[in-house]
């Protein structure tokens, strides 16, 4: 097992991570980033399974999802950071230096004086191979990222929450139409934000039905319908759509830290803001940056910039 120590540890090298990395660097504490191989998603964070990203300021022409988060990472590089590949298997926050034990193609045990955390959280899927292959291709799980792409067609938000109906709300906006698609008749949704949606003339709704499989082609028809089966009767039927979108909740990638940092009811780290640190978790030189701690934006933009402020409170919390 090899030892490596680090004044910043940062796990995760999606935009929040990779922008504290560049924070970091720059003030002259180059950062060990940790990149996840399996367990926290691939290298480069959900960005890297998005074909073109439209609306991350710079890019006025757009650029590939994996594009983007090529550039953050060689910015990272030059000014010092360094990159690790492996799955963080273990957490240690009660003593100092803190301890990350990573399993990769060597073991490491890593220590640091201060931990930013940006290990991202995950849509959750309905489990079917078709959402994988055609992901990035008129399957999404974000309608604020992807909405724009569907201007005046036909799409079915999945699920019966809070976030579907926002999604199916949103998504009004630029689709002509947009269909519900949920398992059951009520909804786990609060009655105001089901009400409003219910009483949007673009919004249809499809109850007591599941979707069996998503039908398309990756990087040609992308997706152009599904078929469905209702859950009473069993009939199955296909119809024509232009794009899923599915809504049914994400998972931050905190199970490391449960025990040791707070969390709300859905797992994501919750920030006291210690000393007017924002990205401060309660232990005392661990903060936190990105989705992994906010469950309300999940933009890249958004992340990148709690990554900066996680990089600066961890500057500012070495240098006392």
């Amino acid at each position: 097992m090899k030892e490596v120590h680090d004044k910043i540890v940062i796990i995760g090298s999606g935009p929040a991570g990779l922008t504290a990395a560049i924070y970091a660097a720059r003030a002259a504490l180059p950062p060990l980033v940790i990149e996840g191989l399996v367990k926290g998603g691939p290298p480069g964070g959900q960005l890297v399974n998005t074909t073109e990203v439209e609306n991350y300021p710079g890019f006025p022409k757009g650029i590939l999802g994996p594009d983007l988060m090529n550039e953050f990472r060689k910015q990272a590089e030059r000014f010092g950071t360094k990159f690790l590949a492996g799955d963080v298997e273990k957490v240690d926050l009660s003593k100092r230096p803190f301890t990350i034990e990573v399993a990769g193609i060597e073991e490491y045990h890593v220590t640091a004086d201060a931990l930013i955390i940006a290990t991202g959280a995950q849509a959750k899927w309905l489990g079917l191979p078709s959402e994988k292959t055609l992901a990035g291709y008129g399957v999404s799980a974000c309608a604020t990222c992807d909405g724009f792409f569907f201007r005046d067609q036909h799409v079915l938000v999945v699920g019966g929450g809070d976030t579907a109906m926002e999604e199916a709300t949103y998504l009004t906006k630029h689709a002509k139409r947009v269909t519900v698609v949920h398992r059951r008749e009520d909804f786990r949704a609060s009655a105001i934000m089901v009400q409003r949606a219910k009483d949007n003339p673009k919004i249809d709704w499809l109850l007591n039905t599941a979707i069996e499989e998503i039908i398309g082609a990756p990087g040609k028809t992308g997706v152009t319908g599904a078929r469905i089966k209702n859950l009473k009767t069993g009939a199955v039927e296909t119809i024509t759509c232009n794009g899923v979108f599915v809504a049914i909740g994400h998972q931050p990638n905190t199970d490391l830290f449960k025990g040791q940092l707070d969390m709300d009811e859905n797992g994501y780290l919750v920030l006291p803001g210690k000393k007017g640190a924002q990205t401060a978790t309660k232990v005392p030189g661990v903060f936190a940056a990105g989705d992994v701690a906010d469950h309300v934006y999940r933009q890249a933009v958004s992340a990148a910039g709690t990554g900066c402020m996680a990089a600066i409170d961890a500057q500012r919390f070495l240098s006392h």
